[in-house]
């Protein structure tokens, strides 16, 4: 049975972080100061001071050294966690869902033994996961496997106990900031598409690996350099980089990540995030509802105000319901297999439904602020920007809706052959 009950250590995680949020992070976020240039660099401090409350390793299993959170408990922190810094909150999730996937899961015991220490001791260790990109005018298809050509990926050459390797990838999250990447590179130069690809464990600072300069959010003169995100983002590159065969994550040629289990954790995670938004831009503009008085009275108690503040609550509440159920569902695949729960890909629905919400939601915010929510000064504009970038990631776009037809469908998308 699917309960919305909390436990006291998640009542008090919650309380925790919001107290954290409101005291810690959300004023310096919103500083008028800060919120007039369109590049807003990440926020070092609000992000160490994050780290030390341990959300770094809060999927982390205790065994490794972490909290052992479970899916639903990091949505919880996650939600709070950008309600006062969405950057902040992306960079720290990213983190601690790879770093669940690759300690807990995924790494062999001498990959662990070598890596889980200084991860965990390390408050500024993070973590990046580098995928392939794809061609110009390659995209997502309908009922066909997943990019079948037009993969694009560094190619490696094994020479003796080494992988050798060469080429670049775009926009790789956390980048700027992480101590060890996962990268997919092509171990088999004769197979295409997402075929022949292995992903090797290369930490920051191996030679020949180099972080590219930090991707700008807007403008730049190279518009093929100027990408929409959250958190930070750079492309890596690989000139003649040794890596170790003892560092292959899984088994060369397979990707670790292809039955989707550890994508859709993350997925429900970036869904929590996108909560965490709406939440920042709902209560702002209730609280300057109650405060604003118009016509002899605070503008709440004008219907109009009042309808626009409904409907945000509404589906501020319809989301996190479903990001919750995702998250549970996650937590209890039992059920699941039991048919309690439905078999359809609930992390797709949970991430489009939270992102179309929260967009929606930062818009109605703004129109309680009349004129002065467009104002660079003040947050509202912020929070849009916010929205749309959510409403318009690559896996909250039109395409990734037809997952959830697939799967209605009985279609079955294959990674690799």
């Amino acid at each position: 049975m699917f309960d919305l009950t909390l436990t006291p250590e998640q009542l008090e995680m919650r309380d925790t972080l919001r107290e954290f949020a409101e005291r810690e992070m959300k004023a310096a976020a919103i500083h008028p100061d800060r919120l007039q240039p369109f590049e807003k660099p990440v926020m070092t401090d609000l992000l160490s001071k994050a780290s030390q409350l341990g959300i770094r390793t809060l999927a982390l299993s205790e065994e490794a050294g972490g909290s052992g959170a479970d899916n639903l408990t990091t949505c919880i922190v996650l939600e709070e966690l950008a309600s006062g810094e969405v950057d902040v909150a992306t960079i720290l999730g990213q983190t601690a869902t790879l770093g669940r996937a690759l300690f807990d899961t995924l790494m062999t015991a001498a990959q662990k033994n070598k890596y889980v220490k200084a991860f965990v001791e390390d408050d500024n260790y993070h973590l990046a996961f580098a995928g392939t990109t794809m061609d110009v005018g390659i995209g997502w298809t309908y009922h066909r496997d997943t990019y079948d050509e037009g993969v694009i990926a560094p190619s490696a050459v094994k020479q003796g106990n080494d992988w050798v390797i060469n080429g670049r990838l775009e926009a790789v999250s956390n980048a700027p900031l992480a101590k060890l990447f996962a990268v997919q590179v092509r171990t088999d130069s004769k197979k295409t598409g997402m075929n022949g690809l292995s992903t090797f464990l290369i930490p920051h600072d191996t030679a020949g690996f180099k972080v590219l300069d930090t991707i700008k959010a807007f403008g730049g003169t190279d518009s093929t350099l100027t990408r929409w995100h959250h958190g930070t983002v750079a492309a890596i590159e690989m000139k003649d980089c040794k890596v170790p065969v003892a560092n292959l994550l899984g088994k060369e040629g397979r990707c670790p990540f292809a039955d989707g289990k550890e994508l859709a954790r993350s997925a429900v995670a970036s869904a929590a995030i996108s909560l965490g938004v709406g939440r920042a831009s709902y209560d702002a503009a209730v609280d300057y509802a109650k405060m604003r008085r118009q016509g002899g009275r605070n503008i709440m108690e004008h219907q109009a105000i009042g309808t626009k503040i409904a409907d945000c609550t509404i589906k501020l509440e319809l989301s996190r319901n479903m990001v919750w159920k995702a998250a549970w569902a996650l937590d209890h695949p039992e059920a699941v297999a039991g048919r309690s729960v439905s078999e359809l890909p609930l992390h797709v629905i949970a991430r489009v439904a939270s992102a179309e919400a929260v967009h929606e939601v930062t818009l109605l915010a703004a129109e309680c602020f009349g004129a002065m929510g467009v104002m660079r000064d003040m947050p509202l504009q912020k929070y849009v920007n916010d929205g749309f970038i959510i409403a318009h990631s690559e896996d909250t776009d039109g395409a990734a809706k037809l997952q959830i037809a697939e799967s209605v469908a009985g279609y079955q998308r294959k990674l690799a052959a």
